[in-house]
């Protein structure tokens, strides 16, 4: 059983005491992307990403300063390196090494600029969103790029007997091509109830798909149906509301924090 999350576009790369690590399998290709970007300017970086001044600039001296191979120090692993809400429920930081160990094996996170990573590999600052609009060797954006190179490396890990376990967002799994696929895939939602209502929120659902990671990474859970058992944040598996391959987990929706 593999599962799958989405990077972050916040980052922390103060040194960590976690020192075993690996490289982005997939390196190759991203120093074709990063051909690419270092030949921008910070103007064109920002019109590119959407972004201010400020954070161009910022991402095209990331860009300059990309080289391999790389070390710990100028990089970090990508579960400890990535920060946001989703990573706010991972808490990869406080894991042991045993934890540490078990993601490696059963973790992937997507990425526009390292396409598929292993939780310990190093990476180096960056910005590039999957949904990028970023033409490189023929291809007009990131997905056309991957293409089936994402769904190759899950093929290569997982039989027709495995399942995927999707907590990516629609942005980065859309980078998977489902039918290529050779092993089953379950997506899980998070809903939250207020007032009779049953919705998706955003910040909440992000947060749950990294704590529902750590559940699965602490328990060490290696099949899908033990999932179900999983309280998380206080979301429980709903059957009435899921269907085979797509599972919704509900609470009541927790009253803002004052």
């Amino acid at each position: 059983m593999i599962t799958l999350l989405s990077p972050s576009k916040g980052q922390n790369f103060d040194p960590s005491e976690v020192t075993a690590h690996s490289q982005p399998q997939l390196l190759s290709q991203s120093k074709k992307l990063m051909v690419a970007l270092k030949k921008m300017s910070p103007s064109e970086i920002q019109s590119l990403m959407s972004v201010s001044e400020r954070l161009a600039e910022l991402n095209y001296e990331r860009f300059r300063q990309f080289s391999t191979p790389f070390k710990l120090g100028a990089a970090k692993q990508a579960v400890l390196a990535f920060q946001g809400d989703v990573y706010s429920g991972l808490k990869a930081e406080d894991m042991d090494y045993d934890d540490l160990e078990f993601a490696q094996n059963h973790l992937r996170i997507l990425s526009g600029l390292y396409g598929y990573l292993n939780p310990l590999d190093l990476i180096m600052p960056y910005r590039l969103e999957m949904k990028t609009q970023l033409a490189v060797n023929g291809h007009e954006n990131l997905y056309q790029f991957w293409g089936d190179i994402i769904t190759d490396c899950l093929n290569t890990e997982c039989s027709d007997k495995d399942t995927v376990i999707n907590l990516a967002s629609n942005e980065y799994f859309k980078a998977v091509k489902p039918k290529k696929l050779n092993s089953k895939i379950i997506t899980i939602n998070f809903k939250d109830t207020k007032d009779g209502k049953t919705r998706v929120v955003a910040i909440y659902a992000k947060i749950a798909r990294g704590a529902m990671a750590r559940a699965i990474i602490k328990n060490r859970i290696n099949q899908p149906e033990d999932i179900k058992q999983l309280v998380v944040d206080d979301y429980r598996f709903q059957k009435d509301l899921s269907t085979d391959d797509a599972w919704v987990f509900i609470r009541k929706q927790p009253k803002p924090k004052t």
